[in-house]
């Protein structure tokens, strides 16, 4: 969807999927909370099956629904979050970035975390792996590269088991678990191959030899998996212990129902992590002292990859209230524009440049 108001959408919505309201602790929502109607037997025992056998692996972590200081940011100064937003938000971000390593801003060093999903994974990687510096250096940035990138991104006419997932994802009006749900399974029974090359062609161009390794414990993807509808975080540990290569990591973090993946992390199938009603999962740096955080629009307005509600700024205002000083980046979207046209590219890349050169004095005054 292009330019439209997401809440005059919603508005006029008439398919609503299945909340889900009870939660799983303080602040936390339900790994299989019950919704109505009352599940049966058989779905509860699929849910204890499920849980009994992935709770080991250290990937799902619930989303925090109030105000709650995040573990694996605590402790920490400075902090980073990279919103999704398709092909042209990747774009976007390698203009941006460019220009701030121009300005001196070393965003390879600066953060101490970063967490990235969708476009935001693609770009997070690049950076912390080093292999952006090397393609920043290597390629005519304004030339060769966004040809290079065009060549290899994901687009081809949907088949009708994509356009199934497309219109469900784009159906939904709330972010609750059973909609994550019903959304991921129409992703796992989406014919996506005729993307899935392009899709792994990016993800080895923007993290280089990270198809083996998670070379670097700062950064963390996010994803929803597909049949529990939990939030996934990919960190080092449990990449490592999964078996998952980085650019394996950002590809899920990317794959959009409908159009690429689902990619199978550890033993769980993954669908983009935008596809909840935290889509940048700023949450996860809930009590650092310093967080920079990116995101394409303010969740209100502008293009958008899903209709599931996207409250970015009340989940921002949830990180305040744990002490942690916010500076939020909105992108923006040029009117009409489709996130996942290539030929978006090279417009984006200089839009993202040109942004930074208004941002990376703030950007230096806060972080200092």
């Amino acid at each position: 969807m292009t330019q439209e108001s997401r809440r005059n959408f919603l508005k006029a919505s008439t398919i609503s999927a299945v909340a889900i309201t009870a939660t799983s602790g303080p602040g936390l929502e339900s790994t299989f909370a019950q919704s109505m109607p009352q599940k049966t037997n058989l779905e509860l025992k699929t849910n204890e099956i499920s849980q009994k056998l992935f709770s080991d692996d250290g990937l799902a972590m619930p989303i925090a629904t109030k105000p709650t200081v995040s573990k694996l940011a605590k402790g920490l100064d400075r902090t980073m979050v990279l919103g999704g937003g398709g092909e042209y938000y990747i774009a976007w971000y390698c203009g941006f970035f460019h220009g701030l390593l121009e300005a001196g801003l070393d965003m390879v060093k600066i953060p101490e975390m970063v967490v990235g999903t969708s476009a935001g994974s693609y770009i997070g990687s690049s950076l912390l792996s080093g292999e952006f510096s090397r393609l920043r250096t290597e390629f005519d940035f304004f030339g060769k590269f966004p040809e290079i990138f065009a060549k290899i991104a994901p687009l081809a006419k949907p088949n009708i088991s994509q356009m199934r997932a497309d219109q469900i994802n784009m159906s939904a009006t709330d972010g609750s678990m059973e909609t994550r749900r019903i959304i991921g399974h129409a992703a796992l029974a989406a014919n996506n191959k005729v993307n899935g090359d392009r899709l792994e062609k990016v993800a080895a161009f923007l993290t280089g030899d990270s198809k083996k390794d998670w070379p670097t414990s700062r950064m963390y993807t996010t994803g929803i998996d597909c049949y529990s509808g939990e939030r996934l975080v990919v960190s080092q540990a449990a990449a490592r212990k999964n078996n998952i290569p980085l650019a394996h990591g950002a590809a899920a973090s990317s794959s959009l129902p409908g159009v690429a993946g689902p990619t199978l992390l550890g033993q769980r199938y993954v669908m983009d992590g935008g596809i909840c009603s935290n889509p940048a999962h700023v949450d996860l740096v809930a009590g650092s002292k310093r967080a920079l955080i990116i995101t394409l629009t303010d969740g209100l307005t502008g293009a958008i990859l899903t209709t599931i509600p996207h409250p970015i700024a009340q989940n921002i205002e949830d990180i305040k209230a744990t002490g942690t000083k916010v500076k939020w980046i909105v992108a923006g979207t040029p009117k009409g524009i489709d996130l996942l046209d290539p030929k978006q590219i090279a417009g984006a890349l200089r839009t993202g440049y040109d942004r930074s050169k208004i941002e990376a004095p703030k950007i230096k005054e806060f972080w200092g």
